[in-house]
């Protein structure tokens, strides 16, 4: 239901104001930045605010106001109109507010008392209402996200060329090696996109005959955990779908295994057990489904998992050395790392 719900703000009507006279926040001159004003702009019935509940029968019943819509009699209005882009923007915010809410299994009241608004306002923003920047910047901060803003020149191409990372590599070559000895399918850097949302998979392995997918995301260090598990949560979520529909994988999925793996070092352990409980809520699955696949043994048919591991990238496939280990026996158990960093890997594969 959540990803259903994401979808529809996507595919919804977006509509906004038209009037002439606009102030820098997007509304209209002389209306201001309170949460009564905000409010105004798009009206939510009285139930809605009640209870900062999606409540379907009632968002029906929401009246808009008069609009420009993104398609016109002429067709799709210019992609660079200050209005299309605003849209755009707000779009974008308000579905990574509402995945990164549901995320963490709060209401929108749970986060309108956080933020400081109302559950109104929270409504109206994760389905592309237009929001002051104080209001965004207020929001993002009870979810601990970071809010960024820049403007490009579109004229400039940005440089594609990624920095050579031999470690991440040579995780990827263990994870490719040993899935490929099973026979299993396996894509390295698969790009995806999922409306806004688009990356690229680390590793990725499956099994048609058994409908069964298995994800790796490889990090060979944390210097943003919160940068690293949005995109970790945004590619278990929407990955699986777009790969079921590229490979035609009828009925989708019958499992996926999302496997964030680290790299087995004292920097990545130290984060992991400074970190736990943030790791526990974004991977709270045991390791098993993912050493069923180590096995040649994908898991039976059930619900999406998520897991943490971490892995020694100089290790052969052989199976005499032990591969990985798991999120709990990191944490509870004596585990010695294999490296002290991402310096000592690297020059461990130099040989």
């Amino acid at each position: 239901m959540a990803r259903r719900g994401v979808e529809h703000a996507l595919r919804r009507r977006i509509s906004t104001h038209t009037e002439q006279n606009r102030g820098e926040t997007g509304f209209p001159a002389g209306q201001g930045t309170s949460e009564a004003s905000k409010t105004a702009r798009i009206r939510v019935p009285t139930a809605l605010q009640e209870t900062g509940r999606a409540n379907p029968a009632a968002e029906a019943a929401v009246k808009w106001p008069d609009s420009v819509d993104l398609f016109t009699v002429n067709g799709m209005s210019s992609p660079s109109s200050p209005d299309t882009v605003a849209l755009r923007l707000a779009a974008h915010i308000g579905i990574t507010i509402a995945v990164t809410r549901r995320d963490r299994h709060w209401t929108m009241r749970d986060l309108a008392r956080r933020a400081g608004v109302s559950p109104a306002m929270i409504h109206a923003v994760e389905h592309g209402g237009p929001a002051s920047l104080q209001t965004y910047a207020s929001i993002a901060s009870a979810l601990g996200l970071e809010p960024r803003l820049d403007l490009v020149d579109p004229r400039k191409r940005a440089s594609t060329v990624r920095p050579e990372d031999p470690v991440h590599a040579a995780m990827g070559e263990v994870f490719a090696a040993r899935l490929a000895a099973h026979r299993f399918s396996v894509a390295i850097d698969e790009p995806y996109q999922h409306f806004q949302f688009a990356g690229r998979a680390d590793v990725l392995a499956w099994d048609l005959s058994a409908r069964a997918l298995l994800h790796v995301e490889n990090r060979t260090r944390f210097p943003n955990l919160q940068d690293a598990i949005g995109s970790y949560n945004a590619k278990r979520r929407y990955l699986p779908a777009v790969l079921a529909d590229r490979l035609g994988v009828r009925g989708g999925w019958a499992s996926v295994t999302n496997v964030m793996a680290g790299l087995w070092s004292s920097e990545v352990i130290h984060v992991a057990r400074i970190r736990r409980a943030t790791f526990k809520a974004v991977c709270p699955d045991p390791s098993s489904p993912f050493e069923a696949w180590w096995q040649g043994s994908p898991p039976a048919a059930g619900p999406s998992t998520s897991s943490f591991v971490v892995i020694d990238p100089t290790m052969t496939v052989d199976g005499r050395t032990r591969a990985v280990v798991g999120l709990n026996d990191l944490l509870e158990a004596d585990v010695r790392p294999r490296f002290r960093g991402y310096a000592d890997a690297a020059a461990a594969l130099r040989g």
